[in-house]
């Protein structure tokens, strides 16, 4: 239903599903016309949603019909098909997530040429083959990010110092503070920080191969936590309910066996299931699945990794299991003495106690309570909040303690999910920082399911590539959402790219925003404690196309150098502006400058 006129022909794209679509179809040459009446379903309130339709022709864009929202007038687009092969029709949103975006094709039709036997087919765009991305297992030893970790003192500490190289490694270090120990075998630092404080420490890694250098800094004090975004694993986007004790030993052995631990994934973190019942003194006991969780965190400490745990603030988690509400002092004392560092609070059976989505004072409540327990219990936790985004949550989760903050619904292995989430995050940047991030959700690369059956990623390689790109310039926690005894070598490169990784972790702390956009391609960009600027040159159309950064919209002028990050490789330099050919659905991710730092 487009302006009030039913249309029994069409392609409805309902939002949350299609909104960032694309539909190609064969034509082969006996086309004559395409038209369409195109907008948003008459069902979308006024002024809500926000879709551009478009068109391609053997890989040239032929339409656009610009920003449409609910309420305004439907358009026609007319296309000359002639001699035409391939048509795409595609659907994009303007950058602000595919919400309320019922995007219609309304009386959609193809005119074939007089007397032609081909019939219009419905194809799969050409598979790609995977781009060429820098391995991330040198011979020669290497220092990574993150170079900066923080703690309180007086509690333990662990820090696996991220060097990867062919082995055996050996570290040391200089002007540790006091109270920590570095074993030189392993690079694991533990101990308890005894005073606050910021401590440059210089670590050097040595191997048969040869040698590196650099700095690492250690912070101490009350609020010192996540002082770059979470690395790690999370249960949930690949296990499901099905997670128990083995699989989790699992990740935490392939996180070390990948090389991915020495390029700074750290965290190990079970999510919901692994809760049985309450004893007579409330203290929360693990099911069948979960033995032992004190000897399970034992496991993953000794390999240098961290542990984290879930629930919620409610009576029952999303999963109807026991949750914290009423019990919360009790069930952080039972996470410290097993040992946790991290918690995932998922607002879910919280709905039971408090019904509004709007009121900030409902919403925070919960959050500040279990901000209070956590400061008294005698272990560091960084504090995930789980609620999705309502009430701006970005707004405010650093006042209410939160480490990091969903700012989103749960992402899937879609381009339509993937990218409708990202690229709705500007506006965000200017609330994260040291100990404070934005989280647009896991990821989904590698093998994905939500268990017990996984599958690989329904994202191409390209769109992988532009899943890690944005969410490293965005400063988000990167947690792995797959098998980690499956990860292919193409998944370990693209979740291990130290340079890469070194915009997600740069100390400098300064997400990226949008700086340059139309709807089919855009430009984000962020600042980097070396000087330079890390710059995503993004691809959304269904077809190849020449992407431009502006420097004056980077704020930078003249002739500047410019390195590929996912090739570790220079690229010369280019003046006022960069230019590239990126791949459909692709991203070509450069570092533009001249470092003002040593590595």
């Amino acid at each position: 239903m487009l302006g009030g006129t039913e249309y029994p022909h069409g392609i409805p794209i309902a939002a949350n599903t299609g909104a960032n679509g694309d539909i190609a179809i064969d034509l082969s040459g006996g086309g004559q016309r395409f038209m369409s009446m195109v907008g948003i379903d008459s069902s979308t309130p006024a002024g809500q949603g926000s879709v551009v339709f478009g068109v391609w022709a053997d890989g040239k864009k032929v339409a656009d019909s610009g920003v449409l929202r609910g309420g305004d007038a439907p358009k026609l687009i007319s296309v000359d098909l002639k001699g035409i092969n391939r048509l795409v029709l595609a659907t994009v949103d303007s950058g602000d997530g595919p919400g309320n975006d019922n995007a219609d094709w309304g009386g959609a039709l193809i005119v074939m040429a007089q007397g032609s036997i081909v019939k219009p087919n419905v194809v799969q765009m050409p598979r790609e083959s995977a781009p060429a991305i820098a391995s991330i297992k040198p011979s020669v030893p290497e220092l990574n990010a993150p170079r900066i970790t923080g703690a309180t003192p007086g509690r333990p500490f662990l820090f696996r110092i991220p060097a990867s190289g062919a082995g055996p490694l050996t570290f040391a270090a200089n002007n540790l503070p006091d109270g920590l120990t570095l074993d030189s075998a392993t690079g694991i630092i533990t101990g308890a920080l005894k005073a606050a404080g910021r401590t440059v420490v210089h670590v050097t890694v040595t191997s048969a191969a040869g040698s590196t250098a650099g700095d690492i800094t250690i912070v101490g004090g009350v609020d010192a936590l996540a002082q770059t975004p979470p690395l790690g694993w999370n249960s949930w986007n690949v296990w499901a309910a099905a997670v128990d004790d083995a699989k989790v030993r699992a990740a935490a052995d392939a996180m070390v066996s990948t090389g991915l631990a020495a390029q700074g994934y750290h965290y190990i973190n079970i999510d919901d299931t692994w809760e049985g019942k309450r004893d007579d003194k409330g203290v929360l006991q693990t099911n069948e699945k979960f033995p032992n969780m004190k000897a399970l965190a034992d496991y993953v400490h000794a390999k240098g990794l961290k542990l984290g745990i879930y629930s919620g603030p409610g009576p029952t988690t999303c999963q109807r299991f026991p949750a914290s509400y009423q019990f919360e002092e009790i069930d952080a004392r039972t996470w410290a003495s097993w040992g946790v560092d991290y918690l995932k609070y998922d607002w879910c059976g919280y709905s039971q106690i408090e019904s509004t989505r709007t009121e900030l004072p409902g919403l925070q409540k919960p959050y500040l309570l279990m901000r209070r327990v956590l400061d008294v219990i005698d272990r560091d936790i960084v504090y995930s909040l789980c609620q999705y985004g309502w009430g701006k949550v970005w707004e405010w989760g650093n006042e209410v303690g939160g480490n990091l903050w969903r700012t989103t619904g749960d992402i899937t292995d879609t381009w339509t999910s993937m990218s409708g989430i990202g690229f709705a995050q500007a506006g965000h940047e200017k609330y994260a920082g040291p100990g404070h991030w934005n989280d647009p959700d896991m990821l989904v690369v590698g093998k994905v399911g939500w268990g017990p059956n996984i599958h690989d990623t329904r994202l191409t390689p390209n769109e992988q590539v532009v899943h890690i790109s944005l969410w490293s310039l965005q400063a988000a926690p990167l947690l792995i959402g797959a098998d980690m005894a499956q990860l292919d070598p193409f998944t370990i490169d693209l979740l291990g790219n130290r340079e890469v990784l070194a915009v997600d972790q740069d100390p400098l702390g300064k997400a990226a925003g949008r700086v340059q956009a139309e709807p089919w391609f855009e430009i984000w960009a962020r600042p980097l404690s070396d000087g330079t600027i890390a710059v995503g040159l993004f691809n959304r159309a269904p077809e190849a196309a020449t992407v431009t950064a502006k420097f004056s919209d980077l704020g930078i002028s003249g002739t500047q150098p410019v390195r590929d990050l996912w090739l570790h490789k220079d690229l010369g330099s280019s003046r006022d502006q960069f230019s590239a050919t990126v791949p459909r659905h692709g991203v070509i991710f450069v570092k533009i400058g001249k470092s003002k730092l040593s590595s």
